[in-house]
């Protein structure tokens, strides 16, 4: 059983379609039980980290998405949401948001720059450079094209698969042991992004 747990974000309906494309079902769910049995995990968001975090507090799913086994996938916000923190302010406290912290680092914000054109939100589509062999990128070449929309981004760090550029370098595929995280949405991303899915689904 594939499960995408249901995190509140606004693609939720584009990955069910992008997955039943690929001829495979999955169950929207915020069932610990089972999240906890699936064979694959999908932790999509859009939005914000302080929503997306609270909501997954008042479900008690935190403990229950940090010490999952099996593949675990992170889209966009969802990858960020696997890190340890992001630079957006909490409303309550003004600082960090406090995130699953299952991967070392820390997601930033983007900056703009008018001398290059870089606006923010990075909206659109943009190349992936390959850093690391990852399951996620079996049949990917260097240079292919993904679509972002973020205004948050994490640094290159060991974990990270594959980069893209926005005005900085950040990641745009993670992994870390059983996680792995997607900063573009693969499910908008074409014939390159349902091979993605196919191979995240692939993972055994």
């Amino acid at each position: 059983m594939i499960v995408i747990v249901n995190s509140g974000g606004a693609n939720l309906a584009s990955i069910i379609f992008a997955l039943q494309r690929l001829n495979i079902s999955a169950k929207l769910t915020t069932d610990r039980e089972k999240i906890i049995n699936a064979s694959h995990v999908i932790l999509p968001g859009v939005g914000t980290a302080a929503y997306a975090m609270n909501r997954l507090n008042e479900l008690k799913l935190c403990e229950t998405l940090c010490t999952l086994t099996q593949p675990v996938l992170g889209i966009c916000l969802g990858m960020q949401l696997l890190y340890e923190s992001s630079a957006e302010s909490a409303a309550d406290t003004g600082g960090d948001v406090k995130c699953l912290g299952v991967i070392p680092g820390k997601a930033n914000r983007l900056l703009p720059s008018p001398q290059t054109n870089i606006t923010i939100p990075h909206m659109g589509w943009n190349t992936l450079e390959i850093i690391n062999d990852s399951p996620l990128l079996q049949g990917i070449s260097n240079r292919s094209y993904v679509y972002f929309v973020h205004s948050y981004a994490v640094p290159i760090t060991p974990t990270t698969s594959a980069a893209a550029q926005h005005g900085v370098k950040f990641t745009a595929i993670c992994q870390w042991h059983n996680f792995y995280g997607t900063q573009f949405h693969p499910e908008r991303s074409g014939k390159i992004g349902a091979t993605i899915l196919k191979n995240f689904l692939s993972i055994p």
